[in-house]
């Protein structure tokens, strides 16, 4: 079965091992990615902070192409894209105003019609139905994340339909649950990382994930998963700064649940490239054998 997918410029860049993996994974559970054709930058948080229409226009362009793919749903990795996406989509439905001004310039219209998911929807709905199980070879014990949602995948400046709980998201636990791991409850996952500020305003970003980080410890996790390439990008690469910084000792893993998906379904670490992030994130899985 295709569904449309859109990876955002983070998984063609810093995060591109999230994009293979992702493939890899849906393959596995009967899903072809089928990439939208000549897709282009959403506008991230970028767009939204220096012009309302352009944040509009710019997922538009990608809206229409998707609806002119034939394809029934969309799915994004990208916390930020799906955001973008999904609030451009309801922005236009509410405003035909808006939505004609904007497809007078577009070859291919937004017409509305495709369904948006963010990843760990499409995940979820696999988990529940029992066809991840079904693909398991192995079951994650010992595993004992937090699930780091961070703070675009359930909340929109808008009133959008959120298919999870706002403040407490359940998704990834569920996810996890079947993979055999074992969740743990904590109090910052909507807590947002700092996002791009890592780079304008790193003091402000290194202590947002401090206290991240703390909790995290304080929980007695031993990794993160993420489902978003900027919240496992500066969770992995600033962790040593953030821990020499805040005096804190231990690291954390901090993984894609791509990966997790990956290993629980017999790939290799190879395969899933595991060797490319800051923070080891292979010992932990030879420790607890299981890979």
């Amino acid at each position: 079965m295709e569904i449309a997918y859109y990876p955002g410029c983070s998984l063609q860049a810093s995060s591109e091992l999230y994009d293979i993996q992702s493939r890899m994974v849906f393959r596995r559970l009967g899903l072809e990615l089928k990439e939208i054709e000549d897709w282009n930058c959403c506008g991230a948080t970028s767009a939204s902070k220096t012009d309302d229409f352009l944040a509009i226009a710019l997922p538009a362009r990608n809206l229409g192409i998707a609806d002119a793919s034939g394809l029934a749903e969309l799915v994004i990795p990208c916390s930020s894209c799906y955001s973008r996406m999904l609030v451009s989509q309801k922005k236009l439905l509410d405003d035909p105003g808006l939505k004609n001004k904007i497809n007078a310039e577009l070859t291919k219209k937004v017409e509305g019609k495709i369904k948006i998911s963010s990843i760990l929807e499409v995940l979820v709905s696999k988990a529940i139905s029992g066809e991840i199980a079904e693909k398991l070879i192995k079951k994650l014990e010992g595993l004992k994340p937090v699930c780091y949602y961070g703070c675009l995948l359930t909340r929109f400046p808008c009133d959008v339909k959120v298919p999870d709980n706002v403040e407490n998201p359940q998704g990834m636990e569920i996810v996890c649950k079947v993979m055999g791991a074992q969740p743990l409850d904590w109090s910052y996952k909507t807590d947002c990382c700092g996002a791009s500020a890592a780079i304008n305003d790193t003091d402000t970003s290194l202590l947002l994930m401090s206290g991240i980080l703390k909790d995290a410890l304080a929980r007695e996790a031993n990794c993160f998963i993420t489902t978003c390439p900027m919240c496992q990008l500066n969770l992995d690469a600033y962790q040593d700064r953030v821990g020499e910084k805040y005096g804190i000792q231990k690291r954390l893993p901090v993984y894609f649940i791509t990966e997790l998906l990956g290993i629980a379904m017999g790939l290799s670490p190879n395969e899933m490239l595991l060797n490319r992030h800051f923070i080891d994130s292979v010992g932990l899985l030879m420790e607890l054998k299981l890979i």
